[in-house]
């Protein structure tokens, strides 16, 4: 995998747009969310430079207005399947075998990424903050969240959803994250819980909310990222 230049971070596809053969036999959603893929100008330089998702820039255009993870720095994956930021997490930090500096937990397994050690696991299981800072070998400068509930299509449940995944990657951060360290969490565009913004902003220095440009502009989703957490 090689470094991401400006140019590689944030890929245009004008001009290169391709059409799928129709079939009677595909759903026009289907079909749609084929054509989507295969001219999505990020889904192309993923596959280009090896990462696992388009995702994958998602964490690199934040890093590169935050400049977060730096060498050396430890750090806790929280949903980290198909494994795109693990791949980011352990180029930036530069993990390695010798010293692995990023785990990551979720419920789908997840191919083995140099530098990094997974764990099948639920992040509700009280078991597991003890196996991942046990991984890591100390509590973590740096905790990574893009975790996000299956939408079903009902706005009131797919809210509570979406809201449960932040609060449950807020407590295991404030439980287990190092002073003066960092949280990034995937929320949604006007929907983060006034109380948990408020929970953000009262431990850590700064809380601010940033839309990548590799996220769709039809998407809700935005992140919000809280530096420094206090004492």
């Amino acid at each position: 995998m090689m470094n991401s230049s400006n140019k590689e971070l944030y890929p245009s596809n004008r001009g290169n747009k391709q059409n799928i053969r129709k079939s009677n036999k595909r759903k026009l959603s289907s079909t749609n969310w084929i054509k989507r893929q295969i001219n999505d100008p990020y889904v192309i330089e993923a596959k280009k430079l090896g990462y696992n998702s388009r995702a994958a820039f998602k964490l690199l255009q934040i890093d590169n207005k935050f400049g977060f993870l730096k060498p050396s720095k430890k750090v806790i994956d929280l949903g980290c399947a198909p494994g795109g930021w693990l791949q980011v997490a352990s180029q930036k930090v530069r993990s390695n075998e010798k010293h692995r500096n990023v785990v990551g937990v979720d419920l789908l397994p997840v191919e083995n990424i140099p530098g990094t050690k997974t764990f099948v696991g639920d992040i509700n299981d009280p078991k597991i903050d003890k196996i991942l800072i046990d991984s890591l070998g100390d509590y973590p400068d740096i905790i990574l969240s893009d975790m996000a509930a299956n939408v079903i299509g009902h706005k009131q449940t797919d809210h509570l959803r979406t809201t449960q995944l932040i609060e449950i990657a807020l407590d295991f951060t404030l439980k287990n994250l190092k002073k003066n360290g960092i949280f990034l969490v995937k929320t949604f565009k006007g929907g983060t819980e006034t109380e948990l913004l408020n929970i953000m902003k009262n431990n850590f220095k700064y809380v601010k909310n940033i839309k990548p440009l590799a996220s769709r502009p039809e998407s809700v989703e935005s992140y919000t990222i809280c530096l420094e957490l206090k004492a």
